[in-house]
């Protein structure tokens, strides 16, 4: 029986799984630092309330607890010998396979900008989106508490990233702002003075969409009361503000990054020549060069589409892939020739909040706009979930949520969040304008004292 060793179980690892489980010929051995698979498209549900933890994690030895070929694993692989396809994991222990999958997944880039990785709240995992939703639940706990805050920014959110997740996450926002303007859920709140504002570097927001599209969102979510800064970039995250490109500071308890991604961690220890990214390029069939049996999928891959250029870092790509790759593993297994893989554009979509998205479908990208594009993306989404109960369980806050109004019992279960230094940048700019004030006094000490050092010389030399 040939042995398949998968490293990592988002959406490429996970349909490569179900996938091969179909043969009784392999045994498959599933590694992943975490015991479920996180529904990455739905996490800004979460982040805001929206959405249920539970809602977007499902166990993995439930999804297989029927296929006796599957072995889980929890496990962080920490590196990879590419050579004998063996996978080691942070605890020591190895394992080796006749065929190994990297399907490690990716991680924010943050572009090296400075605090972003300390002080930014990135949006790629459900830990991400729950420890995001914490710091929300504190700031709007705080500013009710002490409106005062206000003035330090308790209640301005930057969004850093205007593709599908900043957008959809900015989108949330600006509807979340209106409810609690409405019904006062906190008392002493002034929420009609909470700020969102939308950064990115490029000129449009959603920039793979057409320019019809940008524009429908654009104007949503201004309608939302969403702020576009567009065509600045961050230059420093700290504490309590972001500095922009343009000089404007702006102060902040929340900056979520949705600036980007770059493959996980583990690329950086195979020893190849990594991609854009810091993703694996692959062949056409999946696998990586020069190492036999090894194979490369999701976003933890540079797959090349039809006009040559990578594919996005979509689900719809990495579900497509890891079926591939397990239909090519078994013809691997088999002693037949590996297959090209082809990707099917069903097209992309966003949401932009209540009634309004966008959704361009097929190759042809027929447009969708405003409550059509809306439901579509509920419907597709729902069908996404991995079992009939999420789906239902969706179905039924997203019901709930639109009819009712009231959101899923938003806790702060992350009580670390809640504790905010308000004063503690203050301070600091404080000592800094302090100094900075020392050193031009000293400068301008030192110039006194040059010009009386130059003026003795001349009257030297006169006399």
């Amino acid at each position: 029986m040939k042995h398949v060793v998968i490293v990592g179980s988002g959406f490429a690892g996970l349909s490569c799984a179900r996938e091969l489980a179909r043969s009784n010929d392999l045994h498959i051995t599933l590694i992943d630092k975490n015991n479920h698979l996180q529904f990455q498209p739905l996490l800004y549900q979460v982040a805001t309330a929206a959405l249920a933890p539970s809602n977007v994690a499902f166990n993995l030895r439930i999804i297989f607890r029927r296929q006796s070929n599957v072995d889980v694993k929890m496990a962080e692989v920490v590196s990879v010998d590419l050579n004998t396809r063996r996978a080691a994991t942070a605890e020591g222990q190895k394992y080796q396979g006749d065929f190994l999958v990297l399907a490690a997944g990716s991680q924010a880039n943050f572009f090296g900008t400075p605090g972003a990785d300390k002080y930014g709240y990135p949006l790629y995992s459900l830990r991400d989106a729950e420890v995001l939703r914490s710091r929300i639940i504190a700031v709007l706990e705080s500013a009710d508490r002490d409106p005062t805050l206000v003035d330090k920014g308790a209640l301005n959110f930057v969004i850093v990233g205007s593709g599908p997740t900043g957008a959809e996450m900015a989108g949330a926002f600006g509807d979340a702002a209106q409810v609690l303007q409405k019904e006062r859920r906190f008392r002493n709140l002034a929420a009609g003075q909470a700020q969102i504002i939308l950064v990115d570097h490029g000129d449009a927001v959603l920039k793979a969409f057409s320019e019809r599209s940008r524009s429908y969102a654009a104007k949503a979510l201004v309608q939302r009361g969403v702020q576009l800064r567009l065509g600045t970039s961050v230059r420093e995250v700290g504490p309590g503000h972001v500095l922009l490109s343009d000089g404007t500071r702006i102060k902040t308890r929340t900056v979520i990054w949705a600036g980007g991604l770059k493959a996980a961690t583990l690329s950086t220890n195979l020893n190849v020549q990594l991609g854009p990214g810091g993703r694996i390029d692959v062949q056409p069939d999946l696998t990586v060069k020069g190492f036999e049996g090894v194979y490369a999928l999701g976003d933890f891959a540079n797959i090349a589409g039809v006009d040559g250029k990578p594919l996005p870092q979509l689900a719809s790509v990495a579900e497509q892939c890891g079926k591939w790759c397990a239909r090519n593993i078994a013809l691997d297994a088999a002693g037949q020739s590996r297959k090209p893989f082809r990707y099917f554009d069903k097209g992309i979509m966003a949401m932009i909040g209540r009634n309004s998205a966008v959704a361009e479908v097929g190759v042809q990208r027929r447009q969708l706009h405003g409550v059509v594009a809306f439901v579509a993306w509920l419907g597709v989404h729902v069908l996404l979930l991995t079992n009939t109960r999420a789906k239902i369980e969706a179905m039924i806050e997203w019901a709930w949520d639109y009819f009712g109004g009231v959101r899923s019992n938003p806790i702060l279960d992350r009580i670390e969040q809640a504790n905010i230094d308000w004063n503690g940048e203050e301070e600091e700019i404080a000592v800094s304008n302090d100094l900075e004030s020392a050193e031009k006094y000293l400068e301008q000490l030192r110039a006194m004292k040059g010009g009386a050092d130059e003026t003795r010389t001349l009257r030297r030399r006169e006399a």
